[in-house]
């Protein structure tokens, strides 16, 4: 397995799992569902390849990187690192959101994934602990953050609030 930062060249196969994805499910949101394969390639793909490092954006924006988890030639998840945390990201969605394809949950990809992730998250992140926000139903989710290290910091009516220490 792998993790390939958003590209080009594999626009067709991003495009495919991107507009897949419900517009909002277990709180990762995805403005993109169901957009054309050239708008997204026109549009979307150079703007999400943008937020890494982003110009001319809202003060509140945060920049964010892209990454798809590969289990050889098939795309499987997406994961999304937040460079830092807003006050409103500390109480809220935090540093890392991902997906797993929905034919392929229960396989371990999204533990797999988030541990990749979190080599390149605590490369980049500047707090101590890298945050995460699940909703209480998510158990497969709050079971992939557990077994990456993550304890439950606090909660709200709909969410646990996950923490992950950088030095784990």
């Amino acid at each position: 397995m792998e993790l390939r930062k958003i590209n080009p060249e594999d626009a067709v196969v991003q495009w495919e799992y991107t507009t897949m994805l419900p517009s909002d499910e277990n709180g990762l949101t995805n403005p993109y569902h169901g957009v054309s394969y050239d708008e997204y390639k026109e549009h979307v793909l150079p703007t999400l390849i943008s937020y890494e490092h982003p110009v001319n954006m809202p003060e509140w924006f945060v920049p964010e990187s892209y990454y798809y988890l590969w289990d050889g030639n098939r795309l499987v998840g997406e994961f999304r690192i937040r460079h830092y945390l807003t006050e409103a990201l500390r109480k809220g969605a935090g540093h890392i959101g991902y997906s797993i394809r929905r034919d392929e949950r229960g396989k371990g990809y999204g533990t797999e994934g988030l541990k990749l992730t979190l080599q390149i998250a605590k490369s980049i992140v500047p707090e101590e602990e890298i945050y995460f926000r699940v909703n209480k139903d998510n158990i497969a989710s709050q079971k992939v953050m557990l077994n990456n290290g993550a304890y439950r910091a606090g909660e709200d009516e709909l969410h646990y609030f996950m923490r992950i220490p950088k030095d784990s």
